[in-house]
């Protein structure tokens, strides 16, 4: 009984925590957009990684594997050295 009071409480806080995460999605890709067009550092090879992580970061979100998007988006921020 104890066992089905925590998988109930998890799968309720996992189902409140998916708006959160699309609304973080957005706010990522405007972080990555803006220091894109701030210029960077980056080789070529480096930069257009970053920009294939960035669109697959926006189809996972639009897809609705928000989860997926921000870790995705994660590491084309983490590229860029933006937080």
């Amino acid at each position: 009984m104890n066992n089905v009071k925590i998988l109930l409480l998890t799968l309720g806080l996992l189902a409140l925590s998916a708006p959160a995460l699309a609304f973080h999605c957005p706010a990522d890709m405007k972080k990555i957009d803006a220091a894109l067009e701030q210029g960077t550092g980056l080789s070529e090879q480096q930069l257009a990684e970053v920009k294939a992580l960035r669109a697959e970061g926006e189809e996972q979100h639009k897809a609705g594997r928000h989860a997926e998007s921000v870790a995705t988006l994660a590491k084309a921020m983490e590229m860029l050295g933006v937080q």
